[in-house]
């Protein structure tokens, strides 16, 4: 049976850190940014760990 062909849309978006976790940036990080609080624009900022149901889904496609 052929292996699967992993994704390299996911492999641009997306890393797999030290524990397993999909880790990747927050949406909404385009332009038009003026109406954002500080607060929001800070928290936008940080990684984005994903739970671990996307985390496994996200490995399968990336091929680890």
């Amino acid at each position: 049976m052929p292996k699967q062909k992993s994704k390299g849309a996911v492999k641009k978006r997306f890393r797999i850190s030290k524990n397993g976790k999909a880790v990747c940036s927050h949406p909404d990080r385009g332009h038009g940014h003026a109406p954002f609080s500080g607060e929001t624009g800070r928290r936008l900022r940080r990684r984005m760990v994903l739970n671990k149901t996307w985390s496994e889904l996200v490995r399968n496609m990336i091929g680890k």
